[in-house]
């Protein structure tokens, strides 16, 4: 009996196994000549591809230094106070038709939370949260280009869950992370990278300062972490 007990716990162990490798998102696929990444989102985005420090441009001047003979191209597709279903509204026509992208990240969330702070209703609801994802997804797909979804990164750098936020944007980070498994796709999983970052650069618990100048917007240490993972998304 007690050898029978240890096969099927055995045997559930390896069921667990098989059953969570096929609930992972997609590998990183290497980077091929003249790709074309486009960075979808909102002010964080916008402010990515402007700033000096910003992360597009150092997604790209790293790049260059590792893979100069590939010229890979960034660009920004980044709008000031973008929510999905704005993304949903222009990703025909900003990114498909004018950027015509191999790769596009799509990094958004934090407005869909952040507004609905005060009048709920200028939020997004998760439902919509997440049929807005898979339809901007399913279109970017459609039209031949490899997505790589991030979920959003913070609104306040406090630690251990203290920003008021926190619950509902780790609610909408989770919908992020089941888009990604369901459709296969690669997770660049921004909120778990800024949130271990600050567990351990953050001792006085701040509420900004560290990694944002007002709890969403990116200073450049932001900006650096950012590229960093995105960097890790594709194998680098």
């Amino acid at each position: 009996m007690k050898k029978l007990a240890r096969l099927a716990v055995a045997l559930s162990a390896l069921l667990g196994l098989a059953v969570a490798s096929t609930l992972h998102a997609a590998e990183p696929t290497p980077l091929k000549a003249g790709d074309r990444i486009v960075f979808f989102g909102d002010s964080i985005t916008g402010l990515g591809a402007r700033e000096e420090h910003g992360y597009v441009k150092v997604m790209q001047a790293a790049l260059n230094e590792k893979l100069p003979d590939l010229k890979v191209e960034c660009l920004g597709a980044g709008q000031s106070g973008n929510k999905v279903p704005d993304l949903q509204k222009r990703v025909d026509k900003d990114v498909i038709k004018l950027k015509k992208p191999t790769i596009v990240f799509v990094y958004i969330g934090i407005n869909d939370v952040w507004h609905g702070q005060k009048i709920p209703e200028k939020g997004t609801t998760p439902e919509a949260f997440e049929a807005g994802l898979k339809e901007v997804i399913g279109k970017l797909q459609a039209a031949g280009a490899r997505v790589i979804l991030c979920t959003p990164s913070v609104i306040g750098e406090k630690k251990a869950g203290a920003n008021p936020l926190d619950a509902k944007l780790d609610q909408f980070s989770d919908i992020s992370r089941g888009v990604a498994k369901e459709m296969n796709l690669q997770l660049c999983d921004l909120r778990k990278a800024f949130v271990d970052y600050l567990a351990e650069n953050n001792p006085n618990d701040k509420e900004t300062g560290i990694l944002t100048r007002d709890k969403v917007h990116l200073k450049p240490d932001g900006n650096k972490l950012v590229a960093e993972t995105m960097l890790k998304s594709l194998g680098l």
